[in-house]
C-alpha cells in the first residue's frame, strides 16, 4: 500500500472525485482534490444544505513509527503544537476558536495524527489560518516540553487508573511484544521522562512536512477557496517550498501476525477485565466488509450473541462487546469483558463456545441481515456530522489509498454473503487464542 500518492498526481493537479445528485439532478455533494506546491492535499466535499465546517489535518506519523527511545514522541508532539508559536501564545490558539464556539481538538492514533475543528461556515478561514499556524510554526520551547511533560505523565496516570485502557494495551503487548504496534501509543513514565526538547523538534521537522499531510475539508464550502486560503496559511517558514521532504515511505512487507499467548496484570480494581482475541485482517484486505458484519453481528449491539448469551441470558457482565482493528500490515479482532472475578471462568466459558460456534457454523440469515443494516445505518447517519464526512475523506486519503462513495460502500457490505462470513469466522477463530486479563 502506497503512503502517498503525489508521485502519482504532480503538484497544481485538482480533480473533482465524487459528484453526488439527487433525485432532481441537483448536486447534493462534491468532492475535490488539489495538490499543492511541496507535496501538501488538500481534499474537500461541499455538502448542500450545511452551515458548518469541519477541517483535519492528518499528519501521517503515529506511535508506530517511533524507536524505543521516542516513544510516545508522536503524543507528546501532538500536545505540543497547542503551545504556541511565534505569532500566537497558547491562550491566543484556544481563545481564536472558542470566540467564535468552534470545537478543536487532536488526537494520536498507531499510523496517523489528526488535529481537527469544527465551526461555523462563516468561521471556516479562521480555522484554517489558526491550524496552518500550528503546524508550520509551533515553537516547542525547552519550557512547553518540560511544562507539558507533567501533563503527558498525568495522562499516562490517568490511563493505568483505567481498567478498558490496561486491558487492551495489555493485549496489544501480548500480540505483538515490545514492538511499536504492541507499545501504548501515549508512552511510558520512563520514556517520556527521560524525553528531550531537541528529540521532539527533530521529530517534529521530520515527519511534519508537507509530502506526510492532507488537509480535509467538509461542509459549507468552495473547493478554491480553501485551497487559496490554506496555501496561504501553509505557506509559512517556507513549509510548502522544501525541497528535501520526501514522501513518507510506505508500510510494505507481509502481514505482521500477532503472538498467541494469556497476559495477566493485577491492579487494585473491583473487576476482572478481559479481553480474548485472534489475528485479523489488515486494512487492505477485502474480506474486512465480512468481517465488518460478523463483528457487528456477534458483539456490536444490545441484539449481538454476545451481549445476548453472556449478559441478557446469564448476567454476567455489564459491558461485553467485540472489536476488529485494522493497521496496515495487521490486525486484531477481539472480545472485551468486564465482570466479576467469581464469574470469570463462566464468562471465558461462554465466550470461547460463541465464537466456536460462529467459527462452526457462521451467523443465521436473520443476523446477517441486521449486521449489513446496522453497518449501513451507522454510515448513513454519519452522513449529517461534517466531522464525520471530514474524517472519512482525510482517513481515505491518507491510510486507505481510496476514497469510496457512501454507495460504493454499502454496495461492498450488501454484497456480503453467509458464506463470505462462515468462511472468515472458520479461519479467524480455528487460531490459537490471545487473551489478556486485569484482575484484583
Amino acid at each position: 500500500m502506497t503512503r502517498n500518492r503525489t508521485a502519482r498526481e504532480g503538484a497544481g493537479t485538482t480533480r473533482t472525485l465524487k459528484t453526488v445528485r439527487d433525485g432532481a439532478g441537483q448536486v447534493t455533494s462534491l468532492v475535490r482534490r488539489t495538490v499543492l506546491p511541496g507535496g501538501l492535499r488538500v481534499i474537500t466535499e461541499q455538502v448542500a444544505g450545511a452551515r458548518s465546517a469541519s477541517i483535519g489535518v492528518w499528519v501521517d506519523v503515529g506511535s508506530r513509527d517511533e524507536t524505543p527511545a521516542l516513544h510516545g514522541c508522536s503524543h507528546f508532539l501532538e500536545h505540543l503544537l497547542f503551545k504556541g508559536t511565534a505569532e500566537r501564545t497558547a491562550l491566543d490558539i484556544s481563545v481564536a476558536l472558542d470566540a467564535v464556539g468552534g470545537e478543536f481538538n487532536a488526537f494520536t492514533a498507531k499510523e496517523y495524527t489528526c488535529f481537527h475543528a469544527r465551526v461555523l461556515d462563516e468561521d471556516l478561514p479562521l480555522a484554517i489560518d489558526v491550524l496552518g499556524d500550528m503546524i508550520t510554526s509551533s515553537r516547542i520551547s525547552a519550557e512547553d516540553v518540560d511544562a507539558e511533560r507533567d501533563v503527558i505523565l498525568d495522562e499516562i496516570a490517568m490511563h493505568d487508573d483505567d481498567p478498558d485502557d490496561v486491558v487492551h494495551n495489555l493485549f496489544a503487548h501480548q500480540a505483538f511484544g515490545d514492538t511499536p504496534l504492541g507499545r501504548p501509543i501515549a508512552g511510558t513514565e520512563e520514556s517520556i521522562a527521560a524525553m528531550t526538547r531537541d528529540q521532539v523538534w527533530r521529530f517534529y521537522k521530520r515527519h511534519y512536512t508537507a509530502p506526510h499531510m492532507v488537509v480535509s475539508i467538509a461542509g459549507n464550502l468552495d473547493h478554491a477557496t480553501c485551497v487559496r486560503r490554506i496555501r496561504q496559511a501553509f505557506s509559512r517558514n517556507g513549509f510548502l517550498d522544501d525541497a528535501t521532504a520526501s514522501p513518507a515511505p510506505a508500510r510494505t512487507g507481509r502481514p505482521r501476525r500477532g503472538v498467541s499467548g494469556r497476559a495477566s496484570a493485577k491492579r487494585p480494581f473491583e473487576q476482572v477485565n478481559l479481553v480474548l482475541g485472534v489475528n485479523g485482517l489488515p486494512r487492505g484486505d477485502m474480506r474486512r466488509y465480512a468481517l465488518g458484519v460478523l463483528n457487528t453481528a456477534l458483539g456490536g449491539g444490545t441484539s449481538s450473541r454476545l451481549f445476548q448469551e453472556v449478559r441478557e441470558k446469564r448476567g454476567l457482565a455489564y459491558s461485553v462487546f467485540s472489536f476488529a482493528s485494522h493497521h496496515a500490515d495487521a490486525g486484531l479482532v477481539g472480545v472485551s469483558v468486564g465482570c466479576l472475578p467469581a464469574k470469570l471462568d463462566e464468562v471465558l466459558s461462554v465466550v470461547r463456545s460463541e465464537l466456536a460456534k460462529v467459527a462452526a457454523d457462521g451467523l443465521t440469515d436473520e443476523e446477517l441481515q441486521r449486521g449489513k443494516g446496522q453497518l449501513r445505518g451507522g454510515l448513513v447517519l454519519g452522513l449529517e456530522d461534517s466531522g464525520s464526512r471530514m474524517s472519512r475523506l482525510g482517513k481515505g486519503e491518507l491510510v486507505d489509498d481510496e476514497l469510496l462513495s457512501i454507495d460504493e460502500v454499502i454496495a461492498r457490505i450488501d454484497a456480503v454473503t453467509l458464506d463470505d462470513v462462515r468462511t472468515l469466522a472458520k479461519d479467524l477463530f480455528s487460531q490459537p487464542e490471545i487473551l489478556a486479563l486485569v484482575a484484583p
